[in-house]
């Protein structure tokens, strides 16, 4: 037996511990959901307990679920295509035309995301408030899209990289136009990666909370405004925010349950020639 082989039930265990930390506080949060407030917060941790829907029923009669759940979906989408309206395009040209400056412009791009959000938290908020834009989805979805556009513009270009030039090149060859190039040729073959990002930054826009609970009061408010709306001054209800996270939370999982095969497909593209 190789070595290799030998590894592979090490790395099994290894994955499967890490799939467990990571499920865990979901796991969690579902459980605490369906307990008492005293039972959530017992010490310790009650493992055997009467299940209730209190706190859904009380989430549901004091919050319209529907409305903040509209607005992420719409928010998340939407930025989500604005952005790869932008960054297809950007990402191609980088990607089959590059220039002397093409990888500083990336580098810079990405460096974006090294500035904290609270750091221009100021100068965004008065942009927005000016124009217009506090409180809209509009608003969101521009924000969403510029605070994850250099991390879809850097997933096309590595995507766009791994195909071959001579695809481009024997498609002009035989007369083929640019535009019918791109959209006969290429994007279906870059499609993969294409949808792995799309996925990926709807999930990136559904969990943003930063600028949510900043730019947004109630009418555009998503579910992360949601669930802060179940904390309060005199403390945290754990059962309760518990309860309107699993709601919150529940959509995008079983989205990203679907969309999984999709997900790996798309991140592995090109890693086998």
């Amino acid at each position: 037996m190789s070595l290799r082989a030998k590894s592979h039930p090490v790395a099994g265990t290894i994955a499967w511990l890490a799939s467990l930390l990571m499920f865990f506080p979901i796991f969690w949060t579902v459980l605490a959901s369906f307990k008492t407030e005293l039972g959530a917060i017992a010490t310790p941790p009650e493992l055997i307990f009467t299940p209730t829907l209190e706190n859904y029923t009380e989430i549901l009669s004091r919050a319209d679920y529907l409305s903040f759940a509209m607005n992420s979906v719409v928010v998340s989408f939407g930025s989500t295509v604005l952005a790869l309206l932008i960054a297809v395009p950007a990402a191609y040209a980088m990607a089959f035309y590059p220039t002397k400056r093409t990888r500083s412009t990336l580098l810079w791009m990405l460096s974006t995301k090294m500035l904290p959000s609270v750091g221009v938290l100021v100068p965004i908020y008065l942009f927005a408030r000016n124009v217009g834009l506090l409180d809209t989805r509009t608003g969101l979805i521009l924000m969403y899209m510029l605070m994850n556009l250099p991390i879809v513009v850097w997933m096309l270009f590595t995507f766009f990289k791994e195909m071959p030039k001579a695809i481009i090149e024997a498609c002009l060859i035989d007369g083929a136009s640019q535009w019918q190039t791109i959209t006969m040729i290429l994007l279906p073959l870059v499609l993969p990666g294409i949808a792995s990002t799309a996925l990926l930054n709807v999930i990136l826009s559904w969990n943003e909370a930063f600028w949510s609970l900043n730019l947004t009061a109630h009418d555009a408010a998503p579910l992360t405004a949601f669930i802060a709306s179940f904390s309060a001054p005199q403390g945290l209800f754990w059962a309760k925010l518990s309860a309107a996270s699993t709601m919150a939370i529940a959509p995008i999982l079983v989205f990203g349950w679907f969309s999984q095969r999709q997900l790996v497909r798309g991140l592995t593209f090109g890693a086998v020639k």
